[in-house]
């Protein structure tokens, strides 16, 4: 649910990662803060010149918090202190449940940056969210391709610019643990299978698992359902589960959440099952550097809970495998998400804002950063600074890339970040494949 994440989906970046922010965002920065004016006539302003003399400030919220919440307002400090435009952020862990106190208090922000596109529709739905003044739609249109812009489409109106992206087909394990002990990146899921099974005669855990996040526990257990179902039974039968087409316990997703009970609720392969859900999904990879797991499922995003001096690699502590195909027709498709800037209100100021985050400055600014890419088409591969973030980017840009967004978090509200969470919270804690499938069917709003 999603980089989301939830807050749930985006995570601190490594601590090391500020000092890099500062220095990406400008003199402006380092000279004072945000708030501090600059020489207009600048070089340094050169990028900004557009919004000049506008003045006033504009509201931002979103579960973006900690470390990559200040470089995420770092990667816009030069707009800021170039425009005038004072922009006041605030990051919260309880964005899913606050977003929707706020705007029915009247307190909604200027912008919010949504983590799942189905929340995003509730507001759209209710008439709250507004649709992209032009100037905004020309510039996400020139940045985005129709794919990424589609999620956030209604009745023909675009309510929502790309901000963030991830991939969450993807598996962290440790190279170098891997080249000691003679194991080989599996191929096919009966491999990664395998694999396991030799990793637990070996003395190992093969996998670690952790799905606690506060309001949103339970979310990592949906990531490993929907690229079993993508993987298993195809992108049509997906796009056909996540748009309720089909049952939510239709008979395929069955088969598909105990294929992945024979990994998550096999003790062999993670340990103490109970623990899994009071296991924070944050800490929960951590132990594949000291060799007590080996195996983590979990998007990009994660790269950022890396501790400082992590080398993430082809050849390093930690580095990532694709998830491996079950079915070879079906092949590997792309499960990934990212979030999404919307509005509600519509001054000057607020617009000027919305048009600089969808513009590929910010989006190579906040790059520089560390532990961040998106999807925008001119994003600077060359501002990425490791491999396993440029590999999310390119393979985002690969035109033969089969991408679906995370499900859950296209699904309605109620269901994605309700009871689907919930679920899978549930049946990580011992209640049956048929019986949890069930209950989340049963709450599909009608």
């Amino acid at each position: 649910m999603s980089l989301s994440l939830p807050p749930p989906r985006r995570r601190a970046l490594a601590a090391a990662a500020l000092p890099l922010a500062l220095l990406a965002s400008g003199c402006a920065y380092l000279e004072g803060g945000t708030n501090q004016a600059a020489d207009p006539g600048s070089a340094d302003c050169a990028p900004f010149r557009e919004w000049q003399d506008i003045g006033g400030e504009v509201e931002i919220y979103a579960s973006i918090r900690d470390e990559e919440g200040e470089a995420t307002q770092a990667a816009w400090a030069d707009f800021e202190s170039c425009t005038g435009i004072d922009i006041a952020y605030e990051g919260s862990g309880e964005f899913e449940a606050q977003i929707q106190v706020k705007v029915d208090g009247g307190n909604a922000p200027d912008i919010a940056i949504f983590p799942q596109p189905g929340l995003l529709a509730r507001f759209v739905e209710s008439g709250d969210a507004l649709a992209l003044p032009a100037p905004v739609r020309e510039r996400a249109e020139e940045g985005y391709s129709e794919d990424w812009l589609g999620y956030v489409t209604h009745g023909g109106e675009l309510y929502g610019t790309p901000f963030g992206a991830n991939v969450k087909s993807i598996v962290w394990y440790s190279p170098r643990f891997f080249a000691a002990e003679g194991y080989e990146v599996p191929e096919t899921w009966d491999a990664m299978v395998e694999l396991s099974d030799r990793m637990v005669d070996d003395g190992f855990t093969p996998w670690c698992a952790g799905i606690e996040s506060g309001e949103a526990t339970g979310w990592p257990v949906t990531d490993w359902l929907e690229n079993a179902v993508l993987r298993e039974h195809g992108p049509e039968v997906y796009d056909q589960w996540v748009a309720h087409e089909i049952p939510f316990d239709d008979p395929r997703i069955v088969d598909s959440l105990d294929r992945v009970g024979d990994i998550l609720r096999n003790p062999e392969y993670v340990g103490d099952v109970q623990s899994i859900a009071t296991t924070s999904q944050q800490d929960a990879g951590l132990p594949i550097l000291d060799e007590e797991c080996g195996m983590y499922l979990i998007g990009s995003f994660y790269s950022s809970n890396w501790p400082e001096g992590t080398d993430i690699s082809e050849d390093g502590d930690v580095f990532t495998f694709n998830l491996p195909a079950i079915d070879e027709e079906v092949g590997t498709p792309v499960l990934g998400g990212g979030e999404f800037a919307a509005a509600f209100a519509d001054r000057p100021e607020v617009v000027a804002v919305q048009e600089y985050l969808a513009s590929a400055d910010y989006a190579d600014r906040r790059a520089r950063a560390g532990s961040w890419f998106s999807a925008h088409r001119e994003l600077d591969l060359e501002a990425l600074h490791n491999p396993h973030d440029r590999f999310g980017a390119e393979l985002l840009r690969e035109p033969g890339t089969d991408f679906r967004w995370d499900g859950g978090d296209s699904m309605p509200a109620a269901v994605g970040s309700g009871t689907f969470w919930r679920g899978m919270t549930n049946w990580i804690n011992g209640d049956g494949t048929g019986e949890v499938l069930a209950y989340v069917e049963q709450s599909w709003p009608s």
